[in-house]
């Protein structure tokens, strides 16, 4: 069974950082992309970052430069390093891991809100 467990969600001041983590486990499968999608109170979820197996990595035009994706993959853990926020970062963010063969699955959702 496969578990995506999301961590670092917080409220944090307005040009501040966060860092999220979220390890997936449960799979013998590899992974093929992680992502970070958000959504906001009466918003549609969106896609904000993208990174392949290979290190290939994409961004919502929103986000780059302030935030970066990374993944560990001897860990299957994908990371989401968040600087220079601002409140129309907050949002509900969800890890998205889809595994070669057997789907696309995602974590609980952690919260990041950005006080001004």
């Amino acid at each position: 069974q496969v578990q995506l467990v999301e961590s670092g969600g917080g409220l944090v001041e307005a040009g501040g950082s966060l860092k999220l983590s979220c390890a997936a486990s449960g799979s013998n499968f590899k992974i093929n992309s992680m992502n970070w999608y958000r959504q906001a109170p009466g918003k549609q979820r969106e896609l904000v970052a993208t990174i392949t197996k290979s290190g290939y990595t994409n961004y919502a035009d929103s986000v780059k430069g302030r935030f970066t994706i990374s993944r560990d993959n001897t860990k299957n853990t994908v990371f989401l390093q968040m600087n220079r926020l601002t409140p129309e970062d907050t949002a509900a963010y969800y890890c998205n891991v889809v595994f070669q063969y057997s789907g696309s699955y995602w974590g609980q959702g952690t919260q990041v809100t950005v006080s001004s």
